[in-house]
């Protein structure tokens, strides 16, 4: 008996561990980067007031002719510097966060200076 008792608790375990594995991934939130504007010029502060969580992902829309997105560390989003970033420019792009700091702006001439460019802090 003690061998069959064993076997289904390696079974009720093995379940349960993939409940909550599946249970984190619909905890995961989308958001708009911009809202119904998209990712454009000043939308520095559309971050504020909101709670990023690791896993949550970001969706730029933004005509891909006149912006693309990269993702920087944190000097490159002070200094608007996309020297060793991955770019974006599909015009639909959807990033996920990683858990602390990530930092995105447009690399176009002038583009991150006028505050197209965001910093999500992900728990």
């Amino acid at each position: 008996m003690a061998p069959q008792g064993r076997g289904s608790a390696i079974v009720v375990s093995v379940l349960l561990l993939g409940m909550l594995l599946h249970c984190g991934n619909v905890l995961a939130a989308t958001y708009t980067v911009g809202d119904a504007g998209g990712w454009t010029f000043n939308v520095v502060g559309w971050p504020n007031g909101k709670t990023f969580r690791a896993g949550d992902v970001l969706v730029f829309n933004y005509n891909p002719a006149f912006h693309n997105v990269v993702g920087v560390g944190k000097n490159g989003y002070d200094t608007c510097t996309a020297s060793s970033g991955q770019t974006f420019q599909s015009g639909s792009d959807q990033i996920k966060l990683v858990q602390g700091g990530n930092y995105f702006i447009c690399s176009f001439p002038g583009h991150c200076a006028k505050n197209m460019k965001i910093a999500v802090n992900a728990l």
